[in-house]
Parts: structure tokens; sequence; C-alpha cells
């Protein structure tokens, strides 16, 4: 084997590792929260109004989950902007920075009874931050696995990233059963709580030394040596191919509100509606996590195999035809039957992410690919996760019934399974650069400047 072959193998593993990496602990962050919110932060933080309305103080935290939501888009569109034009490597490591100093920071705030109404208001802030990060944060890490992997390999190496959402669910709900099974309630609610948030300063760091010894992109390294001329990424986008990204937003609704309802909603309706104790749960929803894991590289590498159009549309299927069983076996109360509920639910899920990365990039040209898939990502997580857990919560006030979650999770499934189809199939697309049209755009083999779509 040449010494160019095992180079290039040892850098694709690199990459590989940080991309991982990187998105793990942008995940553990965000999940720290998100769990924390649904078990704990809303008596800390929001206490006058858990003391006289319980179930509107629920709703009120979840939305403090979808709050920051609001700001990836912004997030998506300054990383995209700033990667299209100076590279994905440096803003993967801007973008964990900034998450790892608002999570940590999170584990430092007063309470409400310390600080009164500053508390909650901060604590925003810092959610503010995590969203804006965590825009930017996916669409470099896609990019990176996804441009620097062979042709016939682009969903399995795609897939890499997308595992780092499972990863840091274990890592989250791993280390919260930990802490919770090792301490007392009042030392929990008391101190331990800021634990999970406060370690991220060194995850952070290890993320960072991983990160800063990946290579450039290939792609974004041959646009650079082409381009001789400024370009605005952002506005190239909207010009042409704003159709790809709403056809992105809308393919990742259904899988991204879905998965707040494992991230979130399950475990606080589990504990607080079913009478569920909470540390198995939290062992059930870690399990779930490694079903998660496991069939998001499948479906990466299955995309490689059957395409990226037929694994989404088996993934959908199977969180459609599940969603009302699911939700039957949830309501027994059972934590055997809930752990085979939440498992089930993550085979569609993982089908349903892990090709995400490679579609996204071979619906974009390379010059504004960037900003294209973290774009049509954050909008997707907006009309998707931003408040899957706060409609979940509302639907269960107002009908009284569990079963209206399933239905609107499976409306949105029909949604994002059309969208993948009204894409089509994308897997032998380029991504590679040959040059630029007279108005600016790259050219990508087989692809016309005003309709980027066509392979």
């Amino acid at each position: 084997m040449s010494n160019t072959i095992v180079n290039r193998r040892k850098e694709e593993r690199r990459v590989l590792a940080g991309t991982l990496v990187g998105t793990t602990i942008e995940w553990y962050d965000f999940f720290i929260f998100a769990q924390l919110t649904a078990t704990l932060l809303t008596p800390l933080f929001l206490a006058p109004v858990g003391e006289s309305n319980p179930g509107l103080a629920q709703i009120l935290s979840f939305a403090m989950i979808g709050i920051s939501f609001f700001f990836r888009p912004l997030g998506a569109i300054v990383a995209g902007h700033l990667g299209d034009r100076f590279g994905r490597k440096k803003i993967l490591v801007a973008t964990l920075i900034l998450m790892g100093i608002a999570t940590s920071l999170i584990g430092l705030l007063p309470t409400y009874a310390q600080i009164g109404i500053a508390a909650p208001i901060l604590l925003v802030v810092l959610r503010i931050l995590q969203g804006f990060s965590a825009g930017g944060e996916w669409g470099g890490a896609a990019l990176m696995s996804v441009e620097h992997a062979p042709d016939n390999r682009r969903g399995y190496f795609g897939s890499f990233p997308q595992i780092g959402v499972p990863l840091g669910m274990i890592l989250a709900t791993g280390l919260l059963y930990v802490l919770r099974v090792s301490m007392t309630p009042e030392q929990f609610q008391e101190w331990g709580w800021r634990i999970p948030f406060l370690l991220s300063v060194v995850l952070i760091l290890v993320g960072h030394v991983i990160r800063r010894a990946l290579e450039e992109s290939p792609v974004f390294q041959e646009l650079a040596e082409r381009k001789s001329e400024e370009h605005t990424p952002l506005k190239d986008l909207m010009r042409t191919n704003a159709k790809q990204v709403v056809q992105a937003a809308l393919i990742f609704v259904s899988n991204n509100a879905a998965g707040y309802l494992v991230i979130a909603f399950f475990i606080a309706y589990t504990t607080n509606v079913l009478g569920m104790e909470l540390a198995p749960v939290l062992l059930a929803t870690t399990i779930g996590s490694v079903g998660w894991l496991t069939f998001t590289l499948v479906g990466g590498w299955l995309s490689d195999k059957m395409g990226r159009r037929n694994t989404f549309v088996l993934g959908y299927g199977m969180i459609f035809v599940w969603m009302i069983p699911m939700f039957m076996l949830v309501d027994t109360g059972n934590i055997v039957l809930y752990t085979v509920a939440i498992f089930v639910l993550t085979m569609g899920l993982g089908l349903s992410y892990g090709p995400q990365s490679a579609m996204y990039a071979e619906m974009f040209p390379a010059h504004i690919r960037y900003s294209g898939i973290s774009i049509g990502y954050a909008i997707g997580a907006i009309l998707g996760g931003a408040f899957a857990a706060t409609v979940a919560q509302i639907l269960l006030e107002t009908t009284g019934w569990s079963g209206s979650i399933a239905i609107y999770i499976m409306v949105l499934t029909v949604i994002s399974a059309g969208a993948v189809l009204w894409v089509g199939e994308t897997r032998h697309r380029s991504l590679g650069v040959t040059g630029f049209h007279a108005d600016g755009t790259a050219k990508i083999p087989g692809v016309h400047s005003t309709d980027n779509t066509k392979a």
C-alpha cells in the first residue's frame, strides 16, 4: 500500500474522530440542559410559577428549550457565511468553544431563590448562545466528514457527526443517572445538578485539541485555490438554491420532533404524569440512545448501498407505523415496555438521520454548501424539535390523550417523507468543483448554475 493511501486513510480517521468528538460534546451540552429542564430546572429558575401552576411551569420550561432554536438560523447564517469564505475547520473550532463557554456558565448561575427574576433571564441568554453555536456546528462537521469521504462512502462517513447526537445523549443521560443514584435528591437539587454543566470545560479542551489537528476540507481547498473574486454565499444561496433550503428544512422536521420526545418530553411525562421513578427512566433512555447510535451508522452505510431516498423513507415509515403502539406501551408505566418503546423508535430515528449529512451536501454546490445545509438544518430544527416537547405538553393538557401527540408526529412524518421524495435520489451527484460560471457560481459536474438539483 502506497504512502499516499496510508496518509489519506490516517487523515480520514482523524476527520471522523474530530467530527464525532466535537458533535458529541456539543450535543452533550445541549441535552444536559434539555433533560434537567424536564426534571429540575423548573423549581430552581421558575419557582413562583411552579408553585402556583405546575402544568404551566412545565410548558414554560419546555419553551425555554425551544427558544434557543430561534437563534440557530442566525448561527447558521454567520457560520455558513464564514465557513464558505474562510474554511470549515476554523468555524468548527470557534463553535465548539462558544458552546462550552455558555454551558459552563449555566453551571455557575445563581437560582431564582438567590437573585430573583435575573436568574431565568440569564439562563435564557446562555440558551441563546447555545442555540447560536449549535446552528453553526452541525454544518461544518457534516461537510468535513462528507467532503473528505470517498464518493462511494459519503453516507457512512457522514453518519459520524450524526452519531454525536446519540453519543451526547448517552453521556448526558448516563451522567445524570450516576449522579441521581450516588447522592440524595436534596444534594442533587442543591449543587449536584451543576456538575454536568461544569464538566463541559474538560470535554471542550479535549475536542479543541482534536479539531485543531484536522486538515481543511479538500473541496474547500479546491475552492480557495480557484476563487479569485469575492463572493457572498448567503446572497448566492437565496438567489439560486432557496428551494433546496426549504427541502432540507422539511426533510428534518419529523426526525427532530420525534427525537425531542426522547430527549426531553418522555422524561417529564413518565415521571410527572405516569409516576415512574426517574433513575430507571434515565437508564432506559440511555439504552434507547445506544439503539439510536447503532441505527444511525446503519442508516449512513445503508444509504451508500440502496440510496439516500430509500433509506430515509424506510426510517420515516418505521416512525409513522410505530407512533400509536409506542404511546400504548409508554402509557402502561412499565419500565421494560417503556424501554422497548423507546428503542424501536430510535431505529426509525437512526435510519432517517444517518443519511442526512450526505444528502444535504449533495443538494448544494460547493461554494454555498456550508450556508445551505446549516440554514436548512436550523430551520428544520425550529419547525421540528424546537417546540416539540411544548406542543406535546399542550396537546396532553388540552386533550388528556397521549395519542394526540402520536398523531402530531405522524403528520410531521408524512411531510418529511414527502420532502425526501420531492428531492429524489442524490447519491451519485458530484461534490467537486471544476471552475466557475460567468455569474460566479461554482461549476458542479452535471449541474447547471441556476438549477443545482440535477445530477
